[in-house]
């Protein structure tokens, strides 16, 4: 259990009463009842308004980019208490482009897109996979020429997130062939309003629209959206890669997820009587919840060495794989406990990361069971993509065995 000084416990009832005051019905509805890590962007988008007007849009920013003056601590006590809340998540940039800008963007690039990152009047989408290039992204083939001071991108990127609703993509594109794959590879900003940009929706299996795919067609980039150096972009790929799969606490909101999950199975009961006293399943939420409060020591630690402005190397993908599993064995365990009530398919009852698309029948908020019984199949479907985003887990294994065992 993390035990907090009486500095910490002074800022965690700080934090609360924001969240009391900030947090309308309607946004506690938007967060407590999301089918994945994907929030409702009009919802995402008011949130980071009152963050920014409080001064907390970028909890693990520097201060001198507008970012909070806050320990590792502090920021493990906001996200905590965000999820307990029930508050909206941050916008993609916030957590990912940002930080690549901060390390290797030039002034006006800093200038220019960190201030609206932090109001949300940038949204950002990431461009990285393709349909031949996913976890093995040194094969992407999206070419991009050089004519004058522009960058010709031909191509198409895929599974790229709220690219509908995103108005700037970070993009990693091809500019030359080298010997290694790697090389040749450049990191770029791309504004989604350029003639040439086509984005197709890619419908879930929840049946949100959340994914797409994106398709450029001679996309002239002007030469200042490049960050880092032409021919160089993997070297900020592996540093916002290494800070996806690193750089966020999973640990917070697994254990708010457990939580419910104690309360939901303490009112379910059958025949053998309630839920949470049945011997198997009991067993396996306490075990879970064990490994859930190992991970959140490892992300202490890990968090601590990316407040320093070190690298946490191959730790990223241990934290990678544990997060994403531990989230799928959560809505496993919950779908479970939703019993025969989760096979009714009820869009409307949740807050989706996007639109529903192709359901025949007219949404409304009308439930068989209880909400949560109504959103686990949804959950239990989205977080099927954890293992596989940002680098399938296979593939961190991979890393891991390399950079740990020498394998």
């Amino acid at each position: 259990m993390l035990r907090l000084s009486a500095q910490d416990e002074d800022f965690r009832t700080e934090v609360r009463a924001f969240l009391d005051e900030a947090l309308t019905p309607a946004l506690r509805r938007a967060g407590s009842l999301m089918t994945s890590v994907y929030c409702d962007h009009d919802a995402q988008i008011e949130w980071q308004r009152k963050l920014h007007a409080r001064g907390w849009a970028a909890p693990s920013w520097p201060v001198e980019y507008g970012g909070c003056d806050w320990s590792v601590t502090q920021r493990y006590i906001f996200q905590s208490e965000r999820v307990r809340a029930g508050a909206p998540t941050s916008p993609l940039g916030i957590n990912m482009v940002g930080p690549a800008i901060m390390r290797y963007g030039d002034d006006a690039q800093k200038a220019h897109f960190l201030p609206r990152m932090l109001t949300g009047e940038h949204l950002w989408c990431q461009g990285y996979s393709e349909p031949q290039a996913g976890s093995d992204l040194a094969a992407l083939q999206m070419r991009a020429e050089r004519d004058g001071d522009d960058l010709v991108c031909t191509g198409t990127k895929i599974w790229n997130t709220h690219a509908h609703v995103a108005n700037w993509m970070f993009c990693l594109v091809r500019t030359s062939r080298m010997e290694r794959r790697q090389q040749g590879i450049t990191f770029v900003l791309i504004d989604m309003a350029s003639p040439g940009i086509t984005v197709q929706p890619i419908v879930m299996a929840s049946g949100e629209h959340i994914q797409n795919q994106v398709f450029f067609d001679e996309v002239r980039v002007p030469l200042a959206n490049v960050v880092g150096r032409i021919d160089d972009g993997w070297t900020v790929a592996k540093y916002l890669l290494e800070y996806e799969r690193g750089g966020t606490a999973y640990a917070p909101e697994l254990q708010a997820n457990i939580d419910a999950l104690y309360r939901h199975a303490a009112a379910v009961t059958g025949d053998a009587g309630r839920l949470v006293d049945d011997p198997l399943f009991a067993a396996r939420l306490a075990e879970t919840e064990v490994e859930v409060a190992v991970l959140a020591a490892l992300e202490a630690e890990i968090l601590s060495v990316l407040s320093e402005d070190r690298a946490i190397g191959a730790d990223a993908s241990m934290m990678k794989i544990l997060g994403t599993e531990l989230q799928q064995r959560v809505t496993e365990l919950a779908l479970d406990a939703a019993g025969h009530l989760a096979r009714a398919y009820q869009p409307g009852v949740a807050v989706p990361g996007g639109p529903i698309v192709g359901y025949p029948i007219a949404l409304d908020d009308y439930c068989s069971g209880e909400p949560w019984q109504a959103i686990a199949p949804l959950r239990y479907l989205n977080e099927r993509a954890g293992t596989i985003y940002a680098g399938a887990n296979e593939i961190q294994r991979g890393i891991l065995a390399k950079a740990e065992l020498g394998l």
